[in-house]
């Protein structure tokens, strides 16, 4: 089969690799769209592990099923998670799903970027949904980063009429963005560096948007914050100067989400000092589960979260190198890859 082959972001050739061998438990996937998340354009993360087929947010149909495998036939269109959590550990019962042991070791085999892929049992049982008809194979790719979203609210326990800042207007930004306003938030403001985004977070309805290369962030975010600073901020960029800024325009008593990593070797030096007399919380979201998952299906299904409007360009599995190039230079929104084969 072919598939795309991750050696750096520069370097992303099409390749002919063995179709996945499928166990009596598993099932093996047609790729029919999978998207490209942020974290495909991390070098620094993504280097170290190559070569490797990336892509995480797939969407496929099922074309061959294992003997035990129950719940599932030939035929469906399924989305399935790329990380599943084994639901009885120390951590699962608490209900931290993402901080399971198994959650990291499960993967879908090879990846998203080829067409077939191989959903191994835990995936399978855990975390796959039937696509329903109204919504597109593309529109599906969407689900695990609305679920992201759905968990980061959930954590920083946004309350009705919270002024939220959001830092970065990616898909992961105005998916918040869409989310808050869903959820009640009062002032959501949005700040980017690039006004094509921006300009997609006033049409995914941010009260405020802000360039910081043009504008000063603190003096607008300062205006319309009585001068206090943001119930809650919301760091999507994976910029150290971003966690600055954040902890500068958070009120106090307020509180920021981490929900972007930087580089590992980036540090942020905090002052305890300051952090006790201002009572500011800081908290963090990383990926999502198998609940949210669903939650996320069932907003798009339903129409409240219109999935497709955050898709702007589709590419061929043919040219997922050029794929990645365009989603690098952030002159888009969601880019998606389709099967053509």
């Amino acid at each position: 089969m072919k598939a795309a082959i991750y050696y750096e972001l520069a370097n992303v050739p099409i390749e002919e690799i063995p179709t996945p061998k499928i166990t009596p438990d598993d099932v093996l996937v047609n790729m029919k769209a999978s998207g490209i998340c942020g974290s495909d354009l991390m070098e620094w993360y993504q280097k170290p592990r190559a070569p490797i087929v990336l892509g995480h947010e797939p969407s496929g149909i099922i074309v061959k099923a294992g003997k035990k495998v129950k719940g599932f036939s030939v035929g469906d269109r399924i989305f399935t998670h790329h990380h599943v959590a084994c639901l009885n550990c120390y951590f699962c019962q608490r209900g931290a799903f993402t901080l399971c042991t198994r959650f990291q070791e499960t993967h879908l085999d090879p990846g998203g970027f080829a067409e077939y892929f191989r959903v191994p049992s835990a995936n399978l049982y855990v975390d796959t949904l039937q696509i329903p008809e109204n919504v597109s194979f593309e529109e599906a790719t969407l689900i695990e980063p609305i679920a992201c979203g759905i968990r980061a609210l959930g954590k920083c326990n946004i309350q009705p009429s919270d002024s939220v800042l959001v830092f970065g207007a990616g898909p992961s930004g105005l998916i918040l963005t869409k989310l808050l306003r869903a959820f009640g938030a009062g002032e959501i403001i949005v700040t980017d560096p690039i006004d094509y985004r921006l300009k997609a977070a006033k049409r995914f309805e941010a009260d405020l948007t802000i360039n910081p290369e043009k504008d000063s962030l603190i003096d607008a975010v300062k205006g319309v914050t009585a001068g206090r600073g943001t119930d809650q901020v919301i760091v999507t960029a994976p910029s150290l100067n971003a966690y600055i800024s954040a902890i500068e325009l958070c009120r106090k008593g307020g509180a920021i989400c981490v929900f972007a990593p930087t580089n590992r070797e980036d540090f942020l030096k905090i002052s305890p000092h300051k952090l006790f007399f201002s009572e500011v919380k800081i908290t963090s979201s990383y990926s999502a589960s198998h609940v949210e998952t669903r939650t996320a299906l069932n907003l798009i299904k339903s129409g409240r979260l219109r999935a497709k409007e955050l898709i702007t360009h589709t590419f061929p599995l043919s040219q997922t190198s050029n794929a990645l190039q365009k989603a690098s230079t952030k002159e888009c929104i969601k880019v998606v890859i389709v099967n053509e084969y």
